[in-house]
């Protein structure tokens, strides 16, 4: 019950359809009791008088009450079948929205399909309890009750012949309660692992192919499919006992109703009639006993679901809104400041970033380079709070970071990533996922200043072309620009840029640099880049190193300090001037020639 108990604050909106199905359960049970008794008079009545005209009467009076008592039935049914599935919607809405609350690390560590499993398998097996669960809870214990006080007035010696049988059902449901829950979970738990596995296959399907790894794969979903399939085994070996000990049970007490019931009518104890009223309850106290292991198995499972779910419900984020959260703050500016910032992953020793100071004021522009893990994205990170700082202090217009809703600072922040995702909809749904008011002007402007017009050209439905499964129609460079469009159309006060141009090449590069360039001067610009001509018109550029930042100034500033930028520099001028001797071009001259002669 302590389930239900987690439960009781989706229970308590509707205690009103509780109730009255359950007051529609007592109403169709007394209904259903009134129908042995009547079937006992009318045999009484034939036995009696040898007389069938009065049968046609006791027929209409079953067939009546027959049909109450299944309007009854199903009334209580229908009215907590729905409840229970007015629960399971909100109960998802409630999962599903706290999905949304959880923060990137979270995701990280777990396997999508698991939590996928526990939003649609997990949520219908506490449907199950909320719904068939908890009628067949409330109508066994009412029919029994009333079915045996019945049976008891009529004759108690006979009643505890035949009910002496009931108390193993009790006994075979202790025993199997904890390995039908245990076996349940641990099969509900391998069918996250399934789920997660062919939702991997699926989303890099392409890379499957290009390293023809489809039997390793095959190979490899067979063995956790198998492994799911002896869990699923084991979870039936347990469930299957309990029906067929139901159905054997109550064959048993039937039997000795036959035996001890018929002696006594041979001997004139009781009526004929009344055995049969007997026979028929007995075969009315089946189903609730059977019910019963049905009602123990929906519970098991449905506390076990529960169990899951909860460990996604009760996990606290620990990125969050807090007392230090003012619910006025705004951005307003989009000035950008850290100092002293440390960061160290939970799961590391070694820290991604150690001491950064940097200052962007409004509207200035921030480029940041460096080697493969030296934590540049780390630092960008920090800035949308997809992370937290370990130590030092983050401002946003002179506002600790944490004193802004998470809300108002991400509505603030326009960010493409290294990997772009797309939705599975169309090239204008895409670009207007962060502002879904965008009018048509405004996709297309932003399709221009990402150089994706163009491309949109030449598509069959033109911006309204549906771009596939994660963007699967579009290669790497115009899924890049698409997601530049999103950014751009959502207008935001910080524009973050993560290698958001590598997939495209050096002259579609710079002409959409130079469309964004009046663009970013209306807002404060971050800019990650590998290549040097991506961040060298920028205010300031920052060198990462191991962490730490080791070199920063301009361009030209930088240049001249002949350190690791102005060596990086060098090397990818030097690789451009190589592609283009092999294609006999004459090389372009570059700002900063000077450093040919050092």
């Amino acid at each position: 019950m302590s389930g239900l108990m987690y439960l009781r604050r989706y229970i308590q909106r509707h205690v009103g359809g509780m109730l009255g199905g359950f007051v529609l359960i007592l109403v169709a049970n007394l209904l259903a009791l009134t129908l042995p008794y009547v079937t006992g008079l009318a045999v009484n009545d034939i036995q009696a008088h040898g007389n069938i005209n009065n049968t046609w009467r006791y027929a209409l009076v079953l067939v009546g009450l027959a049909l109450l008592t299944g309007c009854a039935q199903l009334g209580a049914r229908y009215v907590i079948n729905a409840i229970s599935r007015e629960i399971e919607y909100e109960l998802r809405n409630d999962l599903f929205a706290h999905y949304q609350r959880l923060e990137l690390g979270y995701y990280q560590e777990r396997r999508l399909g698991d939590l996928v499993a526990r939003a649609i398998n997990d949520l219908t097996a506490i449907r199950l309890l909320l719904g068939p669960g908890i009628n067949n809870a409330l109508n066994t214990p009412a029919a029994l009750s009333a079915t045996l006080v019945v049976m008891f007035q009529i004759d108690r010696q006979l009643m505890l012949y035949t009910t002496v049988m009931l108390p193993l059902m009790t006994v075979t449901f202790l025993i199997l309660d904890k390995r039908i829950s245990s076996s349940f979970k641990r099969v509900q738990d391998q069918f996250g692992t399934v789920s997660a596995q062919a939702q991997e296959n699926f989303s890099g399907i392409r890379v499957v192919k290009a390293y023809t790894q489809e039997d390793a794969e095959l190979r490899a979903f067979n063995d956790v499919n198998r492994e799911y399939m002896k869990r699923s085994l084991v979870y039936a070996r347990f469930y299957s006992v309990l029906w067929p000990a139901m159905f054997f049970i109550s064959g048993v007490a039937a039997a000795v109703l036959l035996w001890r019931g018929g002696i006594d009518v041979i001997n004139g104890r009781i009526q004929l009639g009344q055995l049969v009223q007997f026979n028929i309850y007995l075969v009315q106290l089946t189903w609730p006993m059977i019910a019963l292991g049905w009602v123990v198995n929906l519970f098991q499972q449905g506390q076990a679901s529960l169990v899951r779910v909860r460990e996604v419900l009760e996990y606290d984020p620990p990125i969050k809104d807090g007392p230090q959260t003012n619910p006025a703050a705004r951005v307003t500016q989009g000035a950008v400041e850290l100092r002293g910032v440390t960061l160290r992953y939970h799961n590391s020793e070694h820290a991604a970033l150690s001491d950064i100071t940097v200052s962007i004021p409004a509207g200035g522009s921030l480029g940041i380079v460096g080697a493969t893990g030296s934590g540049k994205s780390s630092l960008v990170n920090l800035i949308t709070r997809t992370f937290e700082a370990t130590a030092g202090e983050i401002l946003i217009d002179g506002q600790p970071i944490r004193s802004i809703p998470l809300h108002e600072l991400h509505a603030a922040i326009g960010y493409v990533p290294q990997e772009s995702f797309l939705f599975s909809t169309s090239i204008a749904d895409n670009i207007a996922y962060g502002k879904a008011d965008a009018t048509d002007d405004e996709l297309n402007r932003a399709a221009e200043i990402a150089q994706l017009s163009k491309d949109v050209a030449d598509f069959p439905n033109g911006i309204f072309t549906v771009v596939g499964e994660r963007g699967v129609s579009l290669s790497g460079g115009q899924k890049q620009r698409t997601s530049i469009a999103r950014a751009v159309a959502k207008e935001p006060r910080i524009l973050i840029l993560d290698d958001a141009l590598s997939s495209v090449d050096t002259n579609t590069e710079a002409e959409i640099l130079r469309r964004l360039r009046d663009f970013m001067r209306e807002r404060t610009s971050i800019v990650i880049a590998h290549r040097i001509s991506t961040v060298k018109d920028l205010d300031h550029i920052i060198v990462l190193e191991d962490g730490r930042i080791v070199e920063q100034g301009t361009h030209d500033e930088l240049l001249r300090l002949g350190g690791r930028y102005h060596a990086m520099y060098r090397r990818q001028l030097l690789g451009e001037e190589l592609v283009l001797d092999g294609d006999d071009t004459p090389a372009p001259t570059f700002e900063g020639e000077q450093v040919r002669q050092g």
